[in-house]
């Protein structure tokens, strides 16, 4: 199949079109609709999002991208570059997408098949799958295709955690990270958390984000009580997989650590979750509670050894 006949959709979670509370508001609207984000009777959840959260949560939520927000959001500036340095690696059509928010991912599926492209694939930048992230990516392409009349070859990429080239550039970031800063007591792998009756039901994020923390710290030789990896970003009054980051921090502080690094192996680009609660809240967290040293290990991004991970987790699946 002629290169210009493919294409390739890196899809990400989304962002609001600005840091505003009007805008947040919309966001918030489209992300927490979706039942496989919050999976509690849609009837209930109807009038718990419209009378208790978007009144109110929206304003808060605003100031904190407001904290993080550049010349647009962070997450859409990354995934656009790296969209484009996939494309330069690889030699086809490669665009961002989002599931919550602009680019719409339906809208770039149109415009991507209405212009020619036969094959499409779809590379969710979650390395761990979830149903309610990967899957959700599921759901938005099965409703899209109920409206075409001809659909093209897709094939959706799970997810990639086990990739060789992936892993290596994790550790690769760390190794340059603490060369140029120096080490740390721990190393703390924090990934985006779940509610625990998720897993009760069968999903098996958790234990592939512990699979993903122990076979990186093995490649960088660490032993047990060097690292740890715990779960963020909980919402709600729900259990959510555990142990949780901010507590976990707070636990260390009090008890004796002096130094902590914290990574984001979940998370393909810095964004809210990253740059404000783990740069900003978790370390005011761990510094309060006796800690001296806090240190945030950036995602990879767009960063070279990632598009060079990414181009090669593609190229397995592409035709030839």
């Amino acid at each position: 199949m002629s290169s210009n006949k493919v294409a390739i959709i890196l899809a990400n979670l989304g962002t609001p079109d600005a840091p505003t509370t009007g805008a947040v508001r919309r966001y918030l609207k489209q992300f927490l609709s979706d039942p496989r984000v919050v999976e509690v009777p849609r009837l209930v959840w109807f009038w718990v999002l419209r009378l208790f959260i978007l009144p109110f949560r929206p304003r808060r939520v605003a100031r904190l991208y407001q904290s993080v927000w550049e010349d647009d959001s962070p997450i859409r500036l990354i995934s656009l570059a790296q969209a484009q340095g996939l494309e330069q690696r690889l030699g086809v059509t490669v665009r961002a997408a989002m599931t919550y928010g602009q680019p719409a991912l339906p809208k770039v599926l149109d415009e991507l098949v209405d212009s020619g492209h036969e094959y499409l694939l779809v590379v969710p930048l979650y390395p761990q799958y979830s149903g309610s992230t990967t899957g959700a990516v599921a759901d938005v392409l099965a409703q899209w295709m109920k409206g075409r009349r001809e659909v093209p070859s897709l094939h959706l990429l799970k997810d990639y955690w086990q990739s060789d080239a992936w892993q290596q550039a994790i550790v690769d970031s760390i190794r340059d990270f603490r060369a140029e800063h120096g080490t740390a007591d721990k190393l703390l792998f924090s990934f985006h958390g779940i509610p625990q009756s998720y897993e009760k039901k069968g999903d098996r994020y958790g234990e592939r984000c512990l699979q993903t923390a122990q076979q990186i710290a093995a490649r960088l030789g660490l032993d047990d009580d060097q690292w740890q990896a715990t779960f963020q970003s909980r919402f709600g009054p729900q259990p959510w997989l555990q142990p949780y980051t901010d507590e976990t921090l707070e636990h260390w502080g009090a008890s004796g650590v002096q130094s902590v690094q914290v990574i984001c192996p979940g998370f393909s680009a810095d964004c809210l979750e990253t740059l404000e609660e783990i740069a900003a809240e978790n370390r005011h967290i761990f510094l309060e509670a006796g800690g001296k040293s806090f240190a945030y290990i950036p995602a990879l991004n767009a960063s070279p050894a990632h598009l060079d991970a990414l181009a090669a987790i593609c190229e397995k699946v592409l035709p030839r």
